[in-house]
């Protein structure tokens, strides 16, 4: 594993900085939000270029294909225990 570098971790620093404002203030649903639409336009391109940043540096280092996913996202592989695998058996 590599070490970060300062751009990295200010990157990570600010879009979860970033994300947790908006999770903070995000309304129930049916409410006004309290931002302006000026505001979260702003914020989402912000995030767009974190995002786009964070994505050129791991090219740049040979880790692209990287991807964030979510806890309830089912896993693209499935882990197969050894003592399932065998040789086929002969059916008459």
């Amino acid at each position: 594993m590599h070490e970060l570098s300062k751009e990295q971790q200010i990157l990570i620093a600010m879009r979860q900085t970033l994300t947790s404002v908006i999770r903070e203030i995000t309304p129930p649903p049916g409410m006004r939000h309290p931002l302006s639409e000026r505001t979260l336009e702003d914020v989402r391109q912000c995030l767009a270029l974190i995002s786009a940043r964070e994505k050129e540096l791991a090219d740049a280092e040979g880790r692209g294909g990287e991807r964030p996913y979510y806890a309830d996202e089912p896993p693209s592989a499935q882990v197969v225990p050894i003592s399932k695998i065998g040789r086929p058996t002969k059916k008459d």
